[in-house]
């Protein structure tokens, strides 16, 4: 064991190796099992992508959590806490939710509009065509590029920084794991690993809670924790804080980086396909109520754990268990894991590197799955075999997941050689993205949208982030203000061009057209139309009769009942009114009063602060890790009955789903 850290080498290899191998097993008997015992079958493509669009609104917000529980979430949240103090969790956490509470919209107008689409670009492309169509995808995979590398660049750091673990192999093996159960069991596999490792995600992080404001000797209690703050504060001021205190929303870098986050936060939501294939993969009646919960769920971890140990981090400076870091380890993200280490030694940095671990191979699954689906249907169905077979497109997608995974290592690897920190990325990422987040939103939700004004300003802004980044960068020299201006200059330019352009030269799109995209065709008519067909088509339509005649309480006739136009403009009405509502109380409301009243939080103050974040904790995991196996009460039932009749009786317990149509067999 090196000197330098906690952890032997091996005890990295063990976590990614070993536990990435442990829960690729056991993603693939869970796969198995949903094979044998409900109407699901990873064999068919449309459950591969997007787990037959049947999932209830508890699993698709714990795969929102999951997947928006990035390796950044947790350690980007606790460096910005280590550097500005209290208002840095909250900006993070605010300011990363909103989006997601935002996106409700987009999902239920992704419903009403093109309810049977696999990815948000073609939406895009039977709306504007294939010139728009190879613009956003640039801005699309982008966004999935430059998540992946930050997850990666993240995870390798800190299992790099706690075990010694040879950073190249990290980044390499920990999408490795993922890769397996993702090619095995699709988009419905991808939901149910996102949902053990948010259970076990959220026991790690109250296992930190209740050490630091609880059980510690070296804190243990929010008193406690405010009197190693405030001396703190009066060693090392934090400049541009009111007084120097860590204790203060009035925290001026705090606040652009509020901003920044913000900005950034819409372009790494509004375009990954993970985010967008979440809203197509869940009912359609309930998809808004996911994005809700799931966003107001995910609020408490970034808030929670970063006034947790990013905040121990500052108050044990100068412990001789506490590793002293630099400028460099604080942009690599590292105080969480030096104060886990100081506070719990080796086992807290055990539990940290298991929490890293799940939170980067959690977010890694959606992103494989969502770059995977983005290769099979608008690069391979669109450019390369428009006519391919349900097998076909099956095999393209298992080697999507296969090739992304491959490409995930390798960004990670040449943003660590070339010196780019994962803190680094986060704030730069607006300034390359942020220009398509109006454009594509516009092209969801909005008629008028002029197709030419959106192309436009989503390239005049990307321009125009690159060059202010480049200008301020040259003239200030100063991290913040450069990367503010370029988030600013991409994600106002884009949109104003697009909004401008669409009030002055409004389109008069028919959603009909979008509406139809990849539409059902109805028994009968594909009857008809099956007499010349070879035997590869009429095999590939049974596969599609099974998969919309079987269905776990959720069959064809359901999926039309909740599509009704009515139900879901409602339904886009309340989203906009709580997302917007939301934003107003995360973003406005609460944080800029205390940031204007430069008020430093006494003991009483503190207590409060910490309180209602553990209370948050709590009910965000009563409302992802309880309830979505209350939700799913009856089918486990089914399947323990299946399991039962198959150990203990002569009885087969396989699943037999309704047979299809006499006559179109």
């Amino acid at each position: 064991m090196s000197d330098a850290t906690v952890l032997p080498q091996g005890a990295g290899y063990g976590v990614v190796v070993g536990i990435g191998l442990f829960f690729s097993a056991f993603m693939l008997c869970i796969t198995a099992i949903q094979a044998r015992y409900t109407a699901f079958s990873p064999k068919n493509s449309e459950e591969f992508t997007s787990a037959s669009r049947s999932v209830k609104p508890g699993l698709i917000a714990s795969g929102i959590v999951s997947a928006w529980t990035w390796a950044a979430t947790l350690l980007q949240s606790s460096a910005v806490a280590y550097k500005f103090g209290i208002s840095g969790p909250w900006w993070y956490g605010a300011g990363a939710t909103v989006q997601i509470l935002l996106f409700a919209m987009l999902a239920a107008k992704l419903k009403l509009n093109a309810p049977y689409a696999h990815t948000w670009l073609e939406i895009v492309q039977a709306r504007w065509g294939k010139l728009a169509h190879g613009v956003f995808m640039f801005f699309g995979l982008a966004t999935n590029v430059i998540v992946s590398s930050m997850l990666i660049l993240g995870g390798s750091a800190t299992v790099t920084d706690l075990t010694g673990m040879n950073t190249i192999a990290a980044c390499f093996l920990i999408p490795l794991g993922v890769a397996i159960y993702v090619v095995v069991g699709g988009m419905r596999s991808t939901l149910l690993c996102d949902y053990t490792h948010t259970a076990v995600l959220f026991a790690i992080i109250l296992t930190f809670i209740f050490t630091v404001y609880a059980t510690s000797d070296k804190i243990g209690s929010p008193m406690k924790m405010h009197e190693l703050l405030s001396a703190a504060s009066e060693a090392n001021p934090v400049p541009g804080n009111a007084h120097g205190s860590y204790l203060t929303i009035r925290s001026k870098n705090g606040l652009i980086f509020g901003v920044i986050n913000i900005i950034g936060n819409f372009a790494t939501v509004f375009q990954d396909q993970a985010y967008w294939q979440r809203a197509i993969a869940s009912r359609p009646a309930s998809t808004v109520k996911a994005y809700l919960l799931g966003g107001i769920a995910w609020f408490a971890i970034p808030f929670t754990f970063a006034t947790t140990l990013g905040l121990a981090a500052v108050a044990l400076r100068g412990d001789p268990e506490m590793k002293v870091l630099s400028p460099a380890d604080v942009s690599a993200g590292l105080p969480a894991a030096a104060a886990a280490a100081a506070l719990l030694g080796q086992g807290g940095a055990a539990a940290l590197l298991v929490l890293l671990f799940l939170a980067v191979t959690s977010a890694c699954s959606a992103e494989l799955i969502a770059v995977s689906s983005l290769l099979t249907y608008d690069v391979y169905k669109t450019y390369i075999n428009p006519k391919a077979t349900e097998e076909q497109i099956l095999r393209v997608g298992h080697a999507g997941v296969a090739f992304y995974a491959l490409v995930c290592g390798l960004c990670g690897l040449i943003f660590f050689y070339i010196g780019v920190s994962m803190g680094w990325l986060y704030t730069f990422m607006g300034v390359i993205l942020g220009s398509g987040v109006a454009p594509i939103a516009l092209c969801i939700t909005w008629s008028k949208a002029n197709k030419w004004g959106c192309i436009g300003g989503s390239i005049a802004g990307f321009v125009a982030g690159i060059v202010a980044w480049l200008v301020t960068t040259s003239t200030l020299n100063d991290g913040d203000f450069e990367m503010l201006a370029g988030n600013l200059a991409s994600i106002g330019v884009g949109a104003i061009v697009a909004t401008v352009s669409s009030l002055i030269w409004p389109d008069n799109f028919d959603w009909e057209a979008t509406r139809a995209i990849n539409r059902p065709v109805p028994p009968a008519a594909k009857i008809v139309d099956e007499k010349g067909d070879d035997e590869s088509d009429k095999k590939e339509h049974e596969v599609n009769v099974k998969g919309s005649v079987a269905g776990d309480s959720f069959d064809a006739r359901e999926e039309e009942d909740e599509l009704d136009p009515v139900a879901l403009k409602k339904a886009f009405k309340f989203a906009t009114w709580s997302s917007l509502g939301l934003f107003v109380v995360l973003i406005l409301i609460i944080p800029l009063p205390l940031f204007f009243s430069h008020h430093i939080y006494g003991v009483g103050g503190l207590t409060a602060w910490v309180s209602v974040g553990i209370a948050w904790t709590f009910l965000s995991a009563i409302a992802v890790v309880i309830y979505p196996l209350y939700e799913s009460r009856s089918a486990l039932t089914e399947i323990t009955v299946g399991i039962y009749k198959d150990l203990f009786t002569k009885q087969s317990g396989k699943y037999v789903g309704a047979a299809p149509p006499t006559s179109v067999a």
